[in-house]
């Protein structure tokens, strides 16, 4: 059998098809949809003559294909990612899962009503810096995990959000949603539980006051990317609308006592994530994120300053993007698509970083109180925990 897959948004994330497109091996990416004469037009130029183009979604769904992947600009994953449920095509929806709370309950629950599989783009679950501190912390290397903190420095910040519409916040409700997806997903995985409470704080700090702004809605990110690109406030032609924070950070308090905090910044000259997970026997610290980064193990007691770590873990070189997550991802959905089981992504992981970030941003926006976070109804939890499926 060989599965006929579509793309709907044939954007950055599009590229994703060249690993679900593989003819004479299980899949075949045979049509896409996009409702930008760019986005057609490099469709058919890396897709060939062959596959079907469409800005209409209700043609692409009437094709009777077996999956879709929704790589649309966030706040297009909603409507697309709820149509093709109720078609009864299986659907990969690239992180987040929306840009609200209700967004995410109504894909949820759509997914369960029509018992349609719903698979979430969340990669960094494949990447092996995670993989591997997941596994040490799994092993109870460090003891009972008690507190993770991430920062992530985001250089290449102001080429990447705020050229485009990541810079809107109608459009992304805030980069602690559409960026910190990734980060709070692997702190609740780190962690094993899912944020309770949250406060946060932040500012649009230096992109706010750069005035030379142009629509490059049908432009891509290679058309403007460049190193040379600095400092950040020479920037130059930013997104005509600028209204989301370039600098935040969070504190959180997960369902299980777990203590955690996440600051994110857009205008660094370096680009990565460090996590640092701290348990009753020990703590872990990844330095760099990518092929030959280290993962340093510290368990024994040690007289002050700096010591050498304990152990050192070298994270390995993948094939793929993200460290070779992209691939694995692409694999698992298909899999998943062909004959269900577990997975490692989790739509009601994925629901819980988007309302984790949503209320971040409620906090960081209003007057920086602690606010509760929503838990999903057991009956949501329970179905997608089983496999998405029902008893």
């Amino acid at each position: 059998m060989t599965l006929r897959i579509g793309i709907i948004g044939f954007g950055a994330r599009a590229a994703l098809w060249r690993h679900a497109h593989r003819p004479g091996r299980g899949a075949e990416v045979v049509a896409v949809c996009d409702v930008s004469e760019r986005g057609r037009a490099d469709a058919r130029a890396q897709l060939g003559p062959d596959v079907v183009l469409t800005d209409d979604l209700d043609q692409l769904l009437g094709l009777g294909l077996d999956a879709v992947l929704v790589t649309t600009p966030d706040h297009l994953h909603h409507g697309p990612t709820v149509a093709a449920l109720e078609a009864g095509t299986a659907v990969f929806c690239e992180k987040p899962l929306g840009i609200s709370i209700e967004e995410c309950d109504d894909v949820l629950t759509t997914a369960r009503r029509t018992g349609t599989r719903l698979y979430l783009g969340h990669n960094m679950r494949h990447m092996p810096v995670v993989t591997l501190m997941r596994d040490l912390v799994t092993a109870g290397r460090i003891g009972e995990v008690k507190a993770i903190w991430c920062r992530h420095f985001v250089g290449h910040g102001g080429d990447y959000y705020f050229k485009d519409w990541h810079a809107d916040r109608s459009r992304s409700t805030s980069l602690l949603l559409q960026k910190g997806a990734h980060d709070l997903d692997v702190i609740h995985w780190l962690g094993g539980g899912y944020t309770a409470r949250v406060q946060a704080m932040g500012d649009l700090a230096v992109y706010g006051a750069v005035t030379d702004r142009r629509d490059r809605s049908e432009e891509r990110m290679a058309d403007w990317f460049s190193l040379d690109n600095w400092p950040p406030a020479s920037q130059r032609g930013l997104n005509p609308v600028v209204d989301v924070e370039d600098i935040s950070m969070m504190t959180m308090r997960l369902d299980n006592g777990v203590l955690a905090s996440y600051a994110q910044c857009h205008f660094t000259p370096d680009y990565w994530r460090n996590y640092t997970v701290i348990g009753t026997e020990g703590r872990i610290e990844n330095l760099g994120d990518g092929p030959g980064a280290r993962i340093a193990v510290w368990d024994r007691r040690h007289p002050s300053g700096l010591p050498e770590p304990d152990d050192v873990v070298t994270v390995p070189a993948a094939e793929g993007g993200h460290g070779g997550a992209d691939p694995e991802l692409v694999e698992e959905f298909l899999r998943f698509v062909a004959s269900g089981g577990p997975t490692r992504t989790s739509p009601v992981a994925a629901r819980m970083a988007v309302a984790a970030g949503v209320l971040a941003t409620r906090s960081l926006r209003g007057d920086g109180r602690t606010l509760d976070v929503p838990p999903l109804p057991q009956d949501l939890v329970d179905y997608f925990e089983r496999g998405q499926v029902e008893l």
